[in-house]
């Protein structure tokens, strides 16, 4: 058994396809299939089903798969180990970020980081939360950027900003002439959303309980992204709900938007990095905080280190 037949192994589980998982894995089909089926003879047990191509994992196969990616988590850990001992800065950092942040803080926070830690480029991910998780346990990522609350067991948390929330309509809707916006209201208004699996839309559902049970009878509008909804709104769909920090990004449509806040406490999110405790390099975790430090981002609260230690079960273990 060789640590590049697992990585045959978990391949195919990706792609669940032998020609797509040969060329996932650089080499040809044939050659992936003989150590598949070596590997397979000699555990004895049979890891994929076939038929044309295509892979399906046998139950056995999925423990057998699952532990793959633990031996070669701690494969990679050990190489880690070895190089960041010599400089923690040093080497890629697997970074993943959800949708409703990447596009509003990756661009302040590269030139930062490139600046302070250049031999330490991003690898970046963007996906759901729940993704996120998963690659975050089986070691393809070292770090996350996500919305609180995030209680995943043998995670460390550092939360960095807080953000509010605005409601965004067309520049021709009758709320324009009011100063804020009752949460309730949204009910009143054909709300576009994010679709299901993003945290921003069950935020901002939790904000209208009449909206939650609107959508629940399916009369919510979804779109794929935040700039998706935001076109829609702007031809005049509906309203939506936006971070603040997705604001600034209005392109020459935002003629076309309105914004206001809402009454009374504005609804806020909080951001925040999480990583695995094992992770062997702290170092470049505070350096990636730091330089979401030094970006800024418009419309949010930045914490500092003592709002952090203070804020829910911020910078500490989670449990």
């Amino acid at each position: 058994m060789t640590l590049t037949e697992l990585r045959y192994l978990i391949a195919l589980d990706k792609e669940r396809h032998f020609g797509r998982a040969a060329k996932r894995a650089f080499v040809s089909q044939p050659t992936l299939s003989v150590a598949v089926k070596k590997l397979e003879s000699e555990l004895g047990v049979t890891v994929f089903e076939r038929n044309r191509g295509e892979a399906r994992v046998t139950p056995i196969g999925r423990r057998i798969i699952e532990q793959a990616y633990r031996v070669l988590g701690e494969v990679s850990a050990l190489e880690t180990v070895a190089e960041q001992g010599r400089d923690e800065l040093k080497g890629a950092l697997r970074l993943g970020v959800i949708y409703t942040v990447g596009p509003y803080l990756l661009p302040h926070l590269i030139p930062r980081l490139r600046e302070s830690c250049p031999e330490m480029p991003l690898v970046i991910e963007e996906n759901l939360t729940g993704n996120l998780t998963q690659q975050l346990r089986n070691n393809e990522l070292d770090a996350v950027i996500v919305a609180m609350p995030y209680d995943v067991s043998g995670m460390a948390l550092w939360p960095i900003y807080n953000e509010g929330f605005v409601v965004v309509m067309p520049q021709q809707h009758s709320w324009v002439a009011r100063e804020a916006i009752e949460p309730d209201d949204l009910a009143q208004e054909n709300l576009l959303l994010l679709g299901p699996g993003h945290c921003f839309r069950d935020q901002v559902l939790n904000l209208c309980a009449e909206c939650r049970e609107s959508d629940e009878a399916s009369r919510t509008r979804s779109g794929s992204s935040l700039e998706t909804i935001r076109h829609m709104v702007a031809s005049g769909l509906g309203i939506t709900v936006l971070p603040r920090s997705s604001i600034p990004n209005l392109s020459e449509e935002s003629r076309l938007l309105e914004t206001r806040p809402f009454a009374g406490a504005t609804p806020q999110r909080q951001i925040a990095i999480a990583w695995r405790r094992s992770f062997p390099r702290p170092r470049a975790i505070t350096a990636l905080r730091d330089a979401v430090m030094q970006c800024d981002p418009a419309g949010v609260e930045l914490l500092t280190e003592a709002q952090a230690h203070n804020v829910d079960d911020g910078f500490q273990d989670a449990s």
